[in-house]
């Protein structure tokens, strides 16, 4: 609280001091308290039960109706047949061997799956012993022969289990070295984490130790490890690399500003900002968003620290010239009130405008980052000012004008005297450079990777690269095939579309092993064309024939593998696809096909990538232009801020594209962040312009003026917030990685544009006096 024995000095500095706008704050310290300690209380509750102030979110109903004709197709009754499972199991097991075809290797993996079957948590497993045979008359066979066969009654045995197509390629590796365990869990017996996965892949790896000879090593991947593994990772990462920018950004400080006290009293209000953001979110369920846990809170420290240190320079700098704390704080407060509300605002507009972006998980870090940038506006313009009136903050100005910065910036005066004399050539480069970069920076092609929020190194990636390289990948895509009613299911015609679909698929590369009606009716005996063969349909057992084809709906679907190379990269490929599908369903007029799965949906909406990039990013630039004309009553200050603001983001573009990388949706998020972060630096430097254009008639004397009064402050936030993102660049999780690099580039981008092409635009457009 305010120290009472300051109160008499501050009074006689009263009246020389500006009290509207924000310095009224100084005089309600009470209030002021009252409502941090109200905010710090409802974050807290929102970390230990947020339910305790608001209910649950109800799940909104899906109304899946629909009236379709192919849809009422769909509603004809079909056998009661358990349709056997293809893909989508909670855990997979990846199993290596030098040799799956030996004595030793078949009894490990016996054993293996035995193990799993008696740990309560497994509800059931499937693996290539346990595949259903082709045909319905016949028996299922072992794939492996009895431990005490001979070399070549495995060889045959290995030779056979390739050529099914429901091993070959799906469940076994072609060169017979890999093979998969597909695991289902019974979660009622799931304790807590480890029980879904590493307590199997353990169980897996003991039960074949115990089997000698047996080399068997073990991969763990599918939907449930993947997802608690990212879970898990985020919740480690949030901790260490808040832990490590903050401990980072302190030192920074500490040298920059020389005085530990400025630097505590700046660093708390973040920090509070920090823990007020992530226990609020828990109120509105947005905590488990990727890019909580590691992007947003270093985003909101360093947009906190760059607002804070503002206005730390300007409170040291009043208390050095003789002002007593209140008054010193209340002027402060007053000069740099506006623009730190200012920047806060803008900066939401840009975070806000992810809102406008097509993905979810975008949207949600969009308005995450609007109420932290709120928040910890709120918590920088009480807390600073505050603790600045308290014992505390009594020798804040400890260190002024030892700084680094301090020290050292005068001796860049010649920088803008140089702007101010050559401003034509500043400015007009300044221009065409944009012109230039944007246009290179629109050569940015987009690509998803869903591994990009995996860490770089690890079982996770590996097993994900494992899949690529042995299975043609982990996620699986499928060709949906339908047909009319003219067309009867037992038709020749319906074997011959899926044949030449298959076809279709099969002359891909990047497509893994493409399985339909058409490849087990193929690995069945005896010759012929699709009349002859399409009755062999009948000879499928049901559960393995309902998987692929459905007669009384008239549907089928060919099943095939993606691997985890870029969307981008599938994109060719889907296109020749569509093309012969749109072929065959021409020469077939009563057939419809069409790619589908979760890849196909990312590769048709992947231009979505691009366009909720231009949408956010113009959205946000049309509201910060409308604002800042409307908050400095003119028009030319409005289009002036364009060339600052988008020079950072068109340099990080072009960067990006010299560098070879795409744009990804992590993309989407770096570059609208980083509009909000970069016209800060703008606006403060604006604002102290018109204030210096009220005082002389000199436009290069209130450049200059300018350029001193802001500028040290703009040299520590780059520093600072530089050094922050920097501690970014330690994550192994490559969409982390870029996020920090684009923050990097575009930070310190955004400097050079705020010193040097914004003074020679102001010097070469200046305006009336106001």
């Amino acid at each position: 609280m305010p120290n009472p024995t300051l109160d008499f000095n501050d009074r006689q500095s009263n009246a020389e001091v500006p009290s509207g706008g924000f310095g009224r704050l100084v005089d309600h310290a009470w209030i002021v308290a009252a409502v941090i300690v109200l905010i710090t209380g409802i974050a807290t509750i929102g970390y230990v039960d947020p339910t305790m102030l608001v209910s649950p979110a109800a799940e909104k109903a899906v109304d899946h109706s629909t009236t379709s004709e192919a849809a009422s197709r769909k509603q004809r009754a079909t056998p009661e047949v358990r349709i056997a499972q293809l893909a989508g199991f909670d855990l997979v097991l990846l199993v290596h061997s030098q040799d799956l075809f030996t004595p030793a290797s078949a009894a490990a993996l016996r054993h293996v799956v035995d193990r799993l079957e008696a740990l309560p948590q497994v509800d059931s497993v499937h693996w290539m012993d346990r595949a259903p045979p082709l045909n319905i008359f016949g028996l299922r066979e072992p794939v492996f022969p009895n431990s005490t066969a001979s070399a070549s009654r495995f060889d045959a045995a290995k030779t056979k289990a390739l050529g099914n197509p429901m091993i070959g390629g799906f469940l076994l590796s072609g060169d017979a070295r890999s093979t998969l365990i597909n695991v289902n869990i019974d979660w009622l017996f799931v304790r807590n984490d480890e029980d879904c996965t590493t307590a199997i892949r353990e169980a897996a790896q003991q039960a074949a130790s115990e089997i000698q000879g047996s080399d068997l090593t073990f991969q763990m991947t599918g939907r449930v490890p993947l997802e608690l593994s990212l879970r898990k990772r985020n919740r480690s990462d949030e901790r260490t690399y808040q832990i490590i920018a903050n401990v980072f950004t302190m030192i920074m400080a500490i040298i920059l500003f020389r005085g530990v006290i400025a630097v505590l009293i700046v660093a708390l209000a973040p920090g509070l900002g920090v823990y007020w953001t992530l226990g609020l979110l828990n109120y509105f369920d947005l905590q488990d968003n990727p890019f909580n846990h590691v992007v947003l809170p270093i985003l909101i420290s360093l947009v906190g620290f760059t607002d804070g240190v503002h206005m730390m320079v300007q409170i040291r700098a009043n208390r050095a010239a003789g002002m007593p704390p209140r008054a010193a704080t209340r002027r402060a407060l007053s000069e740099v009130g506006l623009a730190c509300g200012l920047t806060s605002l803008t900066t939401a507009i840009g975070f806000g405008s992810l809102s406008l972006a097509h993905h979810r998980i975008v949207q949600e870090f969009g308005w995450c980052c609007v109420l932290g940038v709120v928040v910890t506006f709120i918590a920088v313009v009480t807390v600073i000012p505050l603790l600045c009136m308290t014992p505390l903050g009594l020798r804040v100005q400890s260190g002024h004008s030892r700084g680094w910065v301090d020290r050292n910036f005068g001796r860049a005066q010649w920088i803008i005297d140089a702007v101010i004399r050559n401003h034509r050539r500043f400015a007009i480069g300044g221009m065409l450079g944009l012109a230039v970069m944007v246009g290179i920076s629109s050569l940015l092609r987009p690509d998803e990777r869903r591994n990009s929020a995996l860490p770089s190194t690890g079982e996770e990636l590996e097993a994900l690269q494992a899949m690529d390289h042995d299975f043609g990948g982990l996620e699986t895509a499928k060709v949906e095939i339908e047909w009319t009613d003219a067309v009867p299911s037992d038709s020749p015609e319906v074997l011959q579309v899926m044949q030449q679909v298959d076809a279709a698929l099969q002359a891909e590369p990047l497509i893994g092993f493409p399985i339909s009606i058409a490849t087990l009716v193929a690995a069945m005996p005896g010759e012929g064309d699709a009349a002859d063969r399409v009755s062999l349909i009948e000879l499928l057992p049901p559960p393995l024939k309902r998987a692929f084809f459905t007669p009384e709906h008239g549907t089928a679907m060919a099943m095939f593998r993606v691997q985890d190379l870029g969307i981008a990269k599938y994109g060719p490929v889907f296109e020749r696809v569509d093309e012969k599908l749109q072929a065959i369903a021409a020469q077939h007029p009563y057939f419809t096909l069409k790619l589908a799965g979760d890849a196909v949906w990312r590769w048709h909406n992947l231009y979505q990538i691009v366009v909720d990039l231009a949408l956010s990013l113009g959205t946000a630039i049309v509201i910060i232009f409308i604002v800042l004309s409307i908050v400095y009553r003119s028009l030319r200050i409005g289009l002036i801020s364009i060339v600052p603001n988008v020079f950072p983001l068109a340099a990080t573009g072009t960067l990006l594209v010299f560098a070879g990388q795409s744009l990804e949706i992590v993309s989407v998020c770096a570059f609208t962040v980083c509009l909000g972060i970069a016209v800060d630096d703008t606006i403060h430097f604006l604002t102290r312009y018109n204030e210096e254009r009220k005082k002389t008639d000199d436009k290069a004397e209130a450049i200059r003026r300018s350029f001193v009064a802001v500028g040290t402050a703009l040299i520590i936030t780059t520093i600072v917030l530089v050094a922050g993102f920097v501690t970014a660049l330690s994550s192994d999780t490559r969409d982390h990685q870029i996020f920090a690099t684009m923050g990097i580039l575009t930070i310190t981008s955004a400097l050079f544009a705020d010193l040097i092409f914004l003074p020679a635009l102001l010097t070469m457009f200046p305006g009336r006096k106001r």
